[in-house]
């Protein structure tokens, strides 16, 4: 398929080529250019125009079986400014070039129109002047979203108001995160500010010196102007990379700045199993430290091994039952749906080890392709898995998760992702992220102090 849009400067040619990448497959163009007899391409007429108090779109397309036509408007009487009409323009346009692409290609796009990370945000912005069932008719009628996205927002966002009841008043309030950019190795799909530990040792001090330097700048800043500190996320990197009494010293300097029992949530990424020790956890522990994630991403060896986590699954294990023992009582674990030649069977199975150590929070997210990662750049190396059994592999997961006693909280969503799905948050009750929650829909500054 080799579409043709005569305008190279169409003014929305950026969310037109997201959209149509939703449905590319290999061999698929999308070309803009400057109106050319060709008649050898499938030419795309895509244009919108204001009329009164109207703007309409059209979406034309001929090709040698068939003939397609969408067109589409919205009153735009109620808008004042020239942002807000083109605003209003560019939403008309995509909602006819999707319902091409869908008839043309037969698939369907769950998430509409929408091709931002956040959709909780624009979730929560609506429903600042409308009920629930206006917004979730709005993203059905007016993004194209299907039933089952709507729903899943509507059951986040309930939970995020009951879990942050003032959520929309936290603004007065900070949050801080603490980069530590080192891990054992790198992982093959990464793009964090992260390097191998045991090269960079010399430097570790060095960043720890710095990194003081910031907290007791902001530190000041935040015992001064009285502001509250709501979480505190130590992430990375694998912020247990570093050693226990170098992580106690970053607890201890923070701790002269800001009370600790007046913070709602501290979390500290062990995500690496091979960093954790029980002295660290010990650490953790003094500092009542009531949140951590062990990230298996898979319960594959051979999948762990060609991803470079190397570590082993057993060690997942009794990292987990060590952390129990210790009495951290909200331990978070992370998968990863479409990793190197993984499918439903290496995914199911993954599932039942979770089960068996029985976290209290679960995060799943779907394979992306980021750019600078070693992965896409050596994409041909992989075993990618296909479409279908990506949103396979995601239903059963979100069935699962309600079988088991999880719940949805939290959600996000990257470009490049497998099966144009999304990363999903769950926990049992009372057990969210609060951090996680917080970051997503950008209801309050978050100090960045440290790498990245």
């Amino acid at each position: 398929m080799r579409l043709i849009i005569e305008n190279q400067q169409h003014p929305f040619r950026r969310e037109i080529e997201h959209i149509f990448n939703l449905f590319k497959e290999d061999g698929d163009e999308l070309i803009f250019r400057d109106r050319q007899d060709n008649k050898k391409d499938y030419l795309v007429l895509l244009s919108y125009s204001f009329v009164e108090k109207t703007v309409a779109a059209s979406a034309i397309l001929e090709t040698a079986n068939n003939e397609y036509y969408f067109s589409h408007q919205w009153s735009i009487e109620h808008l004042a400014t020239e942002k807000e009409r083109m605003k209003k323009a560019r939403q008309a346009t995509l909602y006819v070039w999707l319902q091409l692409l869908e008839a043309l290609t037969g698939k369907e796009h769950a998430w509409g129109i929408l091709t931002g990370i956040r959709p909780t945000k624009l979730y929560h912005r609506f429903l600042q002047t409308m009920s629930h069932e206006e917004v979730m008719d709005k993203l059905e009628t007016e993004y194209l979203l299907k039933r089952e996205k709507v729903t899943l927002l509507h059951e986040i966002v309930n939970r995020q108001l009951q879990v942050i009841p003032d959520l929309y008043d936290i603004d007065r309030e900070v949050s801080i995160y603490i980069g530590i950019p080192f891990c054992p190795t790198k992982c093959a799909y990464c793009t964090f500010p992260a390097y191998a530990i045991d090269y960079k040792k010399g430097i570790v001090e060095q960043f720890l010196d710095g990194l003081y330097r910031e907290i007791d700048q902001i530190g000041k800043w935040v015992k001064t102007s009285g502001r509250k500190v709501t979480t505190i996320y130590f992430g990375g990197g694998t912020p247990t990379s570093i050693e226990g009494r170098q992580l106690e010293n970053i607890l201890i300097k923070l701790s002269g700045w800001i009370d600790f029992s007046q913070v709602r949530e501290i979390t500290v990424e062990a995500g690496r199993p091979d960093t954790i020790t029980i002295e660290k956890l010990q650490i953790l522990k003094k500092w009542n430290i009531n949140r951590i994630s062990i990230n298996p991403q898979t319960f594959i060896q051979g999948t762990l091994d060609t991803i470079g986590r190397h570590h082993s699954v057993e060690e997942v294990v009794e990292k987990v039952k060590m952390a129990k023992e210790m009495k951290i009582d909200n331990i978070n674990m992370d998968l990863i749906i479409g990793l190197p030649g993984e499918g439903v069977k290496e995914f199911t199975h993954s599932l039942n080890q979770i089960k068996a150590l029985n976290p209290e929070s679960l995060t799943i997210h779907t394979m992306a392709f980021k750019r600078a990662s070693y992965l896409t750049k050596n994409k041909d190396q992989y075993e990618i898995t296909e479409r279908g059994e990506i949103n396979e592999v995601a239903h059963y997961a979100n069935e699962w998760t309600k079988q088991n006693g999880y719940f949805p909280y939290y959600l996000y969503r990257q470009k490049n992702i497998l099966g144009n799905m999304e990363n999903i948050g769950y926990s049992k009750e009372n057990k969210e992220s609060l951090y996680n929650i917080l970051i997503m829909e950008e209801k309050q500054t978050i100090i960045g102090l440290g790498s990245g």
